[in-house]
């Protein structure tokens, strides 16, 4: 049996992201969604979220491209010395990997910036079921693990699995699409670290789904790329990682690369037509909710 879970990144972001994801949940086939707690738009969305008591909501904890929640005077290894605006989180994926792979994080600064995020989402009267991370920078070990004791301090029995399953990474499939290449590359790169991150999920007891779709093609969603890798996928509990929302002003001002094409997947996850591909594929949808309670 295939399962998806349909889940809506960067809750909060913006009051027309927080549309999106709401309509995406009531018309088309977004199950979940992660709330970003240092989010322009956290308030609203928390009252979309209240809405919609069906749409499970996790923690999309930033640690990359963002403002903390703790001083950042407390927090010195995770802030950006030479950032244009001061007091911000390290601009680059890049640079975080080096200093996460380098050890150049402090456990307990990485540690109760997270906790402090979820517990602002908790104490908003949203039960968090899940958590994932902005960038998926919780494919590096060292902050891998100061996800998973947050997440157990903070009572969240769930952990999104950021790596692609084999079948998704099929050069074949993206030979049309040149300015993919270099993302899959890193995907396909990255995948080492997939084994690390199930033995940590089962010494946690901490559910994950068997992998993620929709990472590689972040951006430029075509619907044939999309419907060939959830053809693909094998028997398991996966999740469809997507961004909608509306191109305004709001979004332009978020310094977010994702603009139009939050557009194309905000049509595409509402239209009936995917919705029936997905039940002719056999693909049942379920939620994060689901798979927390099942673990």
């Amino acid at each position: 049996m295939r399962q998806l879970i349909v889940n809506a990144d960067d809750l909060g972001l913006t009051r027309g992201v927080n549309r999106a994801i709401a309509e995406t949940h009531h018309e088309g086939v977004v199950t979940s969604a992660t709330l970003m707690a240092v989010g322009t738009a956290f308030d609203d969305a928390v009252a979309v979220a209240k809405a919609a008591p069906a749409l499970a909501v996790g923690c999309h904890v930033v640690l990359v491209d963002g403002a903390p929640l703790s001083d950042p005077d407390s927090i010195p290894t995770m802030i950006a010395s030479r950032a244009a605006e001061p007091g911000r989180f390290f601009t680059k994926i890049s640079s975080v990997a080096a200093r996460a792979m380098l050890g150049g994080f402090d456990e307990d600064e990485l540690l109760g910036e997270i906790v402090a995020q979820i517990r602002k989402i908790q104490a908003a009267g949203i039960q968090v079921t899940h958590v994932d991370t902005h960038k998926h920078t919780h494919l590096f070990p060292a902050i891998l693990k100061a996800v998973v004791k947050a997440a157990r301090i903070c009572g969240v029995r769930a952990i999104r699995n950021p790596f692609v399953p084999g079948s998704a990474l099929r050069l074949r499939q993206f030979a049309g699409q040149p300015e993919l290449w270099k993302r899959y590359g890193q995907v396909r790169v990255l995948r080492t670290l997939a084994g690390r991150f199930r033995q940590r999920m089962r010494r946690a007891g901490l559910s994950t789904p068997d992998g993620i779709v929709g990472v590689i093609e972040t951006g430029s969603v075509a619907d044939s790329l999309l419907r060939r890798a959830l053809q693909n996928l094998p028997d398991g509990t996966w999740e469809l990682v997507c961004h909608p929302g509306y191109d305004d002003a709001d979004l332009r001002r978020a310094k977010t690369r994702l603009l139009e094409s939050r557009e194309a997947e905000r049509r595409l996850l509402a239209s009936p037509e995917f919705r029936e591909f997905l039940k002719a594929q056999q693909i049942r949808l379920v939620s994060y909710r689901e798979l927390a309670g099942a673990g």
